[in-house]
């Protein structure tokens, strides 16, 4: 089944997050088979920028799903900004950014001490009571 990555691209910025979240499994989808979301990367960097939560773990999950097609070493001038949503403003980004961080390793070996390091530094007292041990658990394994 071929879709057009533009079209559903876009929709990963719908205000309904019913239509956008279905665009971010299509676009996942076809991230871990072909490389045919990559050229898109550049955007999905300028998403980790936004102010709508959903956008930013958007763009950190559809990152995250190219490194293996990471030709042009985009994500490795990235990582920094990237890493930064170990700590994001909301629990539940950060949570996602931590749980992708595995395959960021496994397909740029070369960026896993940066990841470490971050995660071991990471400040998580800034969260909720409730949410800090969550957090934590996340960033153990």
């Amino acid at each position: 089944m071929s879709f057009n990555i533009t079209e559903t691209f876009e929709l990963l910025f719908n205000r309904n997050n019913n239509v956008a979240y279905k665009a971010l499994q299509e676009l996942k989808k076809e991230s871990e088979e072909t490389d045919r979301v990559y050229p898109y990367m550049d955007r999905l960097n300028d998403m980790l920028d936004s102010d709508n939560s959903y956008i930013r773990t958007r763009g950190l999950i559809l990152l995250a799903y190219n490194a293996k097609w990471d030709k042009d070493c985009k994500i490795d001038e990235i990582i920094d900004k990237y890493l930064e949503h170990i700590t994001d403003v909301k629990p539940i980004t950060a949570r996602q950014c931590i749980k992708l961080l595995p395959i960021v390793a496994k397909y740029k070996p070369d960026l896993k001490n940066d990841i470490l390091s971050v995660l071991h530094k990471a400040d998580i007292s800034i969260y909720d009571d409730s949410m800090q041990p969550l957090v934590y658990k996340d960033i153990q394994k």
